[in-house]
């Protein structure tokens, strides 16, 4: 051995500095995870809510890890952290030839929202970004449950809740001068703060009442993770989906549900139930709402807006999810959408009819039904609806630019023919579920079918995205022989209630080669109907109708619903660049309503389950779901059993006049208690809100029952405000 050999290996035996070695510590790459379920972020820092649960996953993957801190332990290299205080988690890594590095993980832990904060002063509890238009509502109960208390505020300050550094000061201004608002039964008065842009999280804070709000964050593209929670929703919607720990979190992994003898795979007809011969392979497809049956006509529609959601913001919709398809070159929202659109294939007859419905069976968790599944007769309407949505695929994943893909919309294009045609020779063929005159009782649980003008509606929706799928001039002749049919023409309507047919015939106006005389005349109609001093739209605007700045004129069944909506209403006239507003005055007519359904809103609830870990103090602890069921150990309450429902549900909303308990109670069942719980009962319409998920005699799913419309919505809405 020569004399610098032997040096060198003595220098390493007695620990030598790193230049005179051979073995180099390897870079480590931080990457962390909010609650399991979101998509992985290259970053070594977080600040969150106490109690949230995160995932550390540094790389590279090979090699052995060691941790300590926030309660990391063992060699695992993934841990998972339920944070209760600030802290930091070190990972020391050592490589294949034994040098070792470390990657420090700093968490800023929120500590529990004090027992009056969000009480009086409404935020959006996720946030705003920098150059938004920045209202807090600050309220004074008048009528309803909570009229025995009072808050008269005095001058407010914008705290920096990491410093405690005072950086705005100002007065509240009264909203009506004063006047109790009927549809909240509260006083009001508003907080402009929007001259704070630099990025942190903040408090509004009433030091001479003692009263603050929730906290909030100021940041750029604070919504992203907001919106891959609202996506993910229809990932835990899925029938016949395997949910693993690493795309579901641990706290809703389950195995495929209704793939057992005699379900979705072997489905049999209702109306035939013994004839093994009427068998049908019709799993996959999503769970409705609360229920898991499957309705053709409204997942053909919930297809057809997550496409749409895309079209109108393709950079916002990446292909990191973490749902099982991401990572393969496709949107992740475009995956959801061809998890849908596949079951409406396998719901397709070879005559080009659609079958309306798959009645499931409920459990909790889903894989643990046993029951059989059975599906109802084809239709006029769902054979419509479904042509719609085959035609939009075609059209959405023909631009992919992907072979696959490609030979997949061929076939959607087709689909969508053969059931235009089937339903024009078959104009009003009718399936009703659930329906004791027509001997399917106990089939799903809405009622799917819709009468004439639901038809018409559908026939026109389906000619439009014909049109745009193929350029058929026979369709776009339909179109201008029956757009006054819509309510927009026929009855001069437009709200919330039917943003549908209205953004419908706007993507008609827009499309290439639409008959001139006809689009021009649509945008005018839409842009006079919401631009109406008596109508919903920038009427109630400008004449400040909601102190909550979110008008709509009845709160029924879906609310929440309806309030995304109306939001999407003044986007559609900035995306199709029509508008008689300015771009700031569009946003920000737009995002009031997206702040009313994060916390903006008189109980101070953002209306998503679970999304204490991405930043809403205050949301959603219980649903009406089969699988988060009342009394379940496991998934009852966000607040109270192990896991609560999965994130980001938005749930149907107030409800005034259209929830009561049992008839018959309270000498029904115990069940019942001795009076009606309120709220929801007997409260102003914006009040009538109860966080609960009680099934029969109380009957909570007109309140809190989820949907995959009410969802819809919801993303479309949120999508315009993230990066």
């Amino acid at each position: 051995m020569d004399i610098k050999n032997g040096l060198l290996l003595a220098a390493v035996a007695l620990g030598a500095p790193a230049w005179a070695q051979t073995c180099q510590p390897t870079a480590i790459t931080p990457y962390l995870n909010i609650n399991g379920t979101t998509s992985w972020a290259s970053k070594a820092s977080a600040s969150l809510n106490a109690g949230s649960r995160v995932v550390l996953g540094p790389q590279p993957i090979s090699g052995s890890w060691s941790w300590s801190g926030c309660g990391a332990s063992g060699s695992a290299r993934e841990q998972t952290l339920k944070l209760t205080a600030t802290c930091t988690a070190t990972a020391t890594y050592t490589n294949s030839c034994g040098a070792k590095s470390t990657q420090a993980f700093n968490f800023t832990v929120w500590p529990a929202m004090a027992a009056n904060a969000g009480k009086f002063i409404m935020v959006d509890q996720f946030g705003y970004l920098p150059t938004m238009r920045k209202v807090a509502v600050l309220r004074f109960p008048k009528v309803g449950y909570d009229s025995n208390q009072s808050y008269w505020p005095q001058q407010l300050q914008v705290v920096n809740s990491a410093t405690g550094a005072v950086v705005y000061t100002a007065w509240p201004q009264d909203w009506n001068g004063l006047q109790t608002d009927a549809s909240s039964g509260d006083q009001v008065w508003t907080f402009d703060f929007s001259s704070i842009t630099a990025p942190g999280t903040y408090e509004i804070v009433d030091p001479t009442a003692n009263q603050r709000s929730a906290r909030f964050e100021i940041g750029d593209n604070l919504y992203r993770n907001v919106l891959i929670q609202a996506v993910r929703m229809f990932f835990y919607q899925r029938a016949g989906q395997a949910k693993s720990a690493s795309n579901a979190g641990a706290g809703w992994a389950d195995g495929a549900s209704h793939l057992k003898a005699g379900q979705d795979s072997q489905a049999r007809r209702f109306l035939d139930p013994n004839n093994a011969n009427t068998a049908r392979d019709l799993r996959g497809g999503w769970f409705d709402a609360g229920d898991f049956n499957k309705y053709t006509s409204w997942a053909a529609a919930y297809a057809q807006d997550l496409m749409e959601a895309y079209l109108q913001n393709p950079t916002v919709f990446t292909d990191d999810f973490n749902i099982p398809e991401s990572y393969n070159g496709i949107p992740d929202i475009l995956d959801e959408a061809k998890w849908g659109l596949d079951w409406l294939v396998r719901m397709q007859n070879s005559d080009g009819s659609v079958l309306s419905i798959v009645g499931l069976a409920s459990a909790s968790p889903p894989s643990a039904a046993t029951a059989p599944s059975y599906y109802g007769d084809a239709s006029t309407s769902a054979t419509l609806a479904a042509a719609a949505a085959y035609a939009e695929g075609a059209k959405v994943f023909g631009a992919l630019n992907n072979s696959a893909m490609t030979s997949y919309a061929a076939d959607l294009k087709s689909r969508a023919q053969r059931a235009w045609t089937w339903a024009l020779a078959n104009p009003k063929v009718i399936f009703r579920n659930n329906d004791a005159a027509s001997g399917t009782s106990g089939l799903g649980a809405g009622q799917q079918e819709t009468d004439d003008t639901g038809r018409a509606e559908l026939r026109l929706i389906a000619a439009i995205k014909l049109f745009a799928a193929t350029g058929d001039t026979t369709y776009r002749d339909y179109v201008d022989a029956h757009y006054t049919e819509a309510p927009m023409f026929a009855s001069w309507y437009l709200s919330a209630f039917n943003a549908g047919n209205a953004r419908n015939l706007l993507y008609y106006a827009a499309l290439p080669g639409a008959t001139s005389s006809i689009a021009s005349a649509i945008r005018t109609r839409f842009l006079d109907l919401w631009g109406r001093s008596d109508y919903g739209g920038w009427g109630a605007v400008d004449a400040q109708k909601d102190p909550y700045r979110a008008y709509i004129d009845s709160y029924t069944w879906g609310s929440n619903a309806v309030k995304a909506n109306a939001g999407t209403l003044f986007t559609e006239e900035s995306y199709y660049g029509i508008s008689r507003h300015t771009a700031d005055q569009v946003s920000n007519a737009a995002a009031d309503y997206l702040h009313y359904l994060h916390g903006v809103n008189p109980l101070g609830k953002a209306y998503l389950t679970n999304m204490v870990s991405f930043g809403a103090e205050n949301s959603v602890n219980q649903i009406f779901h089969s699988w988060f069921a009342d009394g379940s150990a496991q998934w009852d309450s966000a607040a109270t059993s192990t896991y609560g429902p999965a994130p980001g549900y938005l749930v149907g909303g107030p409800n005034y006049g259209q929830w009561d308990w049992d008839s018959r109670c309270p000498g029904i069942s115990s069940a019942c208690g001795s009076t009606r719980p309120t709220p929801p009962y007997g409260q102003p319409p914006q009040k009538s809100y109860l966080d609960f998920n009680d099934g029969w005699p109380l009957n909570s799913w007109p309140i809190s029952e989820p949907s995959n419309g009410y969802q819809t919505n919801y993303i479309r809405l949120l999508a315009r405000f993230v990066k």
